[in-house]
């Protein structure tokens, strides 16, 4: 059974609730150590890293799934063994976005984030980020001046020849 495999059949277990909050303890410490590091490349085997941060190489290669949306080159998760060298290039914005949609709180507020980026450059990056999302409609109501330039209403113009 692979690394992958075992991490992925952790979550079918009667007690994967237990094991995900444990696991979640040992993911905000070595994501406090990287932030605080202020590097953003990690480059160590899967077997250290898991040895650094008191984990299962599984745990390990879960961090590595889990990270691998935030890396400037992607890491396939399932080719992992233990001796497997893991080099993690990780895009800091990205990762805090990608903190914000997994609703981790718990790793997007930790204080080790104010030596990447300030309150307000966290506060900016959200915000840049929600308007990208934000879905705009390019209906033309009818009482909206009309597309064509022309300064009339949409109803007295080009609307008017819409059925």
């Amino acid at each position: 059974m692979t690394l992958y495999e075992q991490w992925n059949g952790k979550f079918t277990t009667a007690n994967a609730e237990s094991f995900v909050a444990q696991y979640y303890k040992k993911e905000k410490e070595a994501y406090a150590s990287i932030l605080a590091a202020k590097e953003p490349e990690v480059k160590t085997t899967v077997k250290e890293f898991a040895r650094k941060f008191s984990m299962e190489p599984f745990e390990a290669v879960g961090f590595v799934e889990g990270i691998n949306t935030s890396l400037k080159t992607s890491i396939a998760p399932e080719e992992l063994n233990e001796e497997s060298e893991i080099v993690m290039n990780i895009d800091w914005r990205m990762l805090y976005i990608n903190m914000h949609k997994a609703k981790a709180q718990w790793l997007y507020e930790l204080p080790e984030w104010e030596g990447i980026y300030s309150e307000e450059e966290r506060s900016t990056i959200m915000k840049d980020y929600h308007r990208s999302v934000q879905a705009v409609s390019t209906k033309v109501g009818r009482n909206s001046p009309c597309p064509c330039g022309s300064g009339k209403k949409y109803k007295n113009c080009c609307g008017r020849h819409a059925v």
